[in-house]
């Protein structure tokens, strides 16, 4: 059990790696290119778009020390390091939505790396006891008896009834 427990928990925090790798990684947005804020006159070079487009998102207080702005067409690539994950979503968020720029190529990096919490594997098992019951088991774990049939919905169909658990019997506690 401990195992096997010990292998579920590796595979849990690779695949939540994983998914925030995911989240983070550089790639390509669209967004609607005669849709947004009117920065462009229609004569500007690629170096003057990039300058408006830096300026218009320094209006919103971003952190754009290090960032750096490249306009080819209507595409508007944005590389450097965002301060968090929030503020490099709103930054790439408000880059595509200027008139005239239908996509936004994602080069930034994070300045602050990501917290990822992942559940401690010993709090999410619990391995019934002679004498438990689900409400005794609520009032353990959560503080609360009467929050017996979270738990209960969590292992079913492991569990038709909450009065049928038996000692040895392993079930899954929610988080959160």
């Amino acid at each position: 059990m401990v195992f096997s427990v010990k292998i579920s928990r590796i595979f849990i925090r690779k695949q939540l790696i994983t998914n925030f790798k995911n989240l983070i990684t550089m790639g390509l947005f669209s967004f609607i290119k005669n849709a947004g804020e009117k920065l462009f006159g229609g004569s500007e070079s690629a170096e003057e778009k990039a300058t408006k487009v830096k300026d218009h998102l320094s209006k919103f207080n971003f952190d754009l020390s290090g960032i750096q702005f490249n306009v080819e067409g209507d595409e508007v690539t944005i590389s450097g390091q965002a301060k968090n994950i929030d503020e490099k979503q709103r930054i790439l968020a408000t880059a595509g939505n200027v008139e005239g720029i239908s996509s936004v190529n994602d080069g930034l990096t994070l300045k602050e790396p990501l917290k990822i919490e992942i559940p401690d594997i010993s709090k999410t098992m619990y391995t019934v006891k002679s004498g438990d019951s689900l409400s005794k088991i609520a009032k353990e774990v959560y503080g609360d008896a009467m929050a017996y049939n979270r738990i209960f919905e969590a292992n079913r169909p492991m569990l038709s009834d909450p009065d049928k658990i038996y000692p040895g019997q392993v079930l899954y506690i929610p988080q959160g």
